[in-house]
């Protein structure tokens, strides 16, 4: 059985990637920082802790990659700790994936379509320049740059996920924190800037690419994909369709706290180089992702 490594397993999106992975035939490993005594294949590790990664990466062997261990929070406070994780934590996994006898024949790194910023274009293709808006962004661009050096020993695709959500994404997210709102029956809500319009997808849509770039391998090896669904839809428009699900509509109070000075006001991007690598998306409509976490 052919091995496939997860960073980041116990995240959002580590957990539906291991289901389809497994689905796939392979068994699946994945790296935490603190798993539970019952899971055999999910090892504790730090990936700033470089002989520690090269320790993990020579015990799993794998032969696919998929990088999402990250901070993923725009608003995380500390700034060190972020671009200490998603720059360098990366560098050590690359540094030991490439000091393997056997390589990998996928390295799958998911970077961010924040590294856009306020792109003046729409819908945003993978050649569109990057302007990075926040120190998320600009980890994610340096990333992305680094992992270039070594895309001369390993199979690195790069991939650029918009905006997803899904059944347990945690409510530091906006739509999650929505979802939650209207299940709970919450008459009044505080967010942030209500004029923004977002590019959402849901998860499982997602890690189904993903899995298809992972199985295309070296074909697409040194390229870059968006991760999208190519329509833009507002935050107004994701509160109409929580009204219809749940059949009431809530007051929304604008927390001047939530309100980001550098708010990117559009990220709609470009799908177009991801269907022709792997064919048809799996996209689902917006509202019945809503339904789905409003349901579960």
């Amino acid at each position: 059985m052919k091995r496939a490594l997860i960073t980041g397993i116990h995240g959002f999106t580590g957990h539906y990637l291991a289901q389809s992975l497994r689905a796939a035939g392979y068994r699946v490993f994945g790296t935490a920082l603190s798993p539970t005594a019952e899971e055999q294949d999910v090892i504790a590790v730090d990936l700033g802790e470089r002989d520690a990664v090269l320790r993990m990466v020579e015990e799993v062997q794998p032969d696919v990659v998929v990088h999402l261990a990250a901070i993923a929070f725009v608003a995380h406070s500390d700034i060190e700790a972020m671009y200490r994780v998603n720059l360098m934590g990366t560098r050590n996994l690359l540094e030991a994936l490439a000091a393997l006898a056997n390589k990998p024949s996928a390295v799958l790194l998911a970077s961010s379509a924040n590294i856009y910023g306020n792109a003046d274009v729409e819908p945003i293709s993978e050649v569109v320049a990057p302007a990075p808006a926040n120190d998320y962004a600009v980890s994610k661009l340096a990333m992305e740059y680094m992992a270039r050096l070594w895309m001369d020993r390993l199979p690195i695709t790069i991939v650029r996920p918009f905006n997803y959500t899904g059944v347990g994404q945690h409510e530091n997210f906006l739509l999650p924190k929505i979802v939650s709102h209207f299940k709970r029956g919450a008459r009044d809500i505080e967010l942030g800037n209500l004029h923004v319009w977002r590019d959402f997808s849901d998860v499982r849509m997602v890690v189904d690419s993903y899995s298809r770039l992972v199985a295309a391998g070296s074909q697409i090896a040194g390229q870059t994909f968006n991760v999208c669904s190519g329509n833009g839809q507002s935050l107004g428009e994701a509160l109409d369709m929580m009204a219809g699900i749940a059949g009431y509509r809530i007051n929304v109070t604008v927390n001047p706290a939530f309100v980001r000075s550098n708010e990117v006001t559009r990220l709609v991007g470009s799908n177009a180089k991801l269907q022709a690598a792997i064919g048809p998306l799996n996209q689902r409509p917006l509202a019945e992702t809503l339904r789905w976490m409003y349901e579960s």
